[in-house]
């Protein structure tokens, strides 16, 4: 269900993912699939697992 709403409202867009803890990923949305979250960053992925997501905001 989270997958198909990133999917549908910030795919292609600039956020801020926080996961707990004092970090918080950044980047432009590439790509949701398989409950995974892929985020690219100045050329650089970031794969986030999405049942670990607690606020997810576009920067």
């Amino acid at each position: 269900m989270m997958q198909s709403f990133i999917v549908e409202h910030y795919l292609n867009k600039d956020v801020d993912v926080y996961c707990g803890g004092p970090d918080v990923f950044r980047g432009n949305v590439k790509a949701c699939a398989d409950n995974v979250l892929t985020l690219n960053s100045q050329g650089k992925l970031t794969h986030i697992a999405i049942d670990k997501i607690i606020a997810l905001w576009v920067q």
